[in-house]
């Protein structure tokens, strides 16, 4: 088998495709669209983004500590890329793509309706890394759409219809293949 030598680059894809709203007290709210996001704790809940300094949001999440992370669906994806391509200085971005700010339970920045998953966050540490900074937040708390839960209580992904970020192109997710620890589980189980 040949491979070939690339220059160092990111090529841990696929990725979701998330928006983060944020915003100020007394302002509009914003939304960006950010890919490079991740959980990074269990306990306590963590994850982080990576957003470029000279974005909108950027100042906005930096002087607050806080924004939400909402889950993009099928449905969701031209406005997810419509929020990453254009910037919060000159639009009303939940104006112009029809979406509605929901209040937030634990925090002040709005999270986005329409979306199935809303993971509100406070920062904890900022890590200047280069062509972008790294928020590390705490989840503070996350509200699910009902109509995404099974009879079990649990959250159906292939329902949802979750998006993933893979190369600047939008995919869905695919089938289930398996699930934690089958490769160790015995038979019948």
């Amino acid at each position: 088998m040949a491979k070939e030598i690339w220059q160092p680059g990111n090529m841990l894809y696929p990725i979701p495709a998330v928006m983060v709203s944020c915003g100020k007290e007394g302002e509009r709210p914003n939304i960006i669209t950010v890919a490079w996001a991740g959980n990074v704790c269990s306990s306590p809940a963590m994850l982080s983004i990576s957003v470029r300094k000279e974005r909108f949001s950027h100042s906005i999440i930096k002087e607050t500590g806080e924004f939400v992370v909402n889950l993009t669906t099928e449905e969701l994806t031209k406005v997810t890329d419509w929020c990453g391509v254009r910037s919060g200085r000159d639009h009303d971005k939940f104006k112009e793509c029809g979406l509605t700010p929901q209040k937030s339970q634990k925090i002040k920045a709005p999270g986005i309706a329409e979306s199935p998953v809303n993971i509100e966050c406070r920062v904890t540490n900022i890590l200047e890394l280069g062509s972008h900074d790294m928020f590390v937040a705490e989840v503070v708390c996350v509200t699910v759409d009902d109509r995404y839960m099974d009879e079990k209580g649990k959250f159906d992904l292939q329902a949802a219809g979750l998006v993933a970020y893979s190369h600047g192109e939008y995919f869905t997710l695919g089938e289930k293949i398996g699930k934690f620890g089958y490769s160790v589980a015995k038979k019948g189980k």
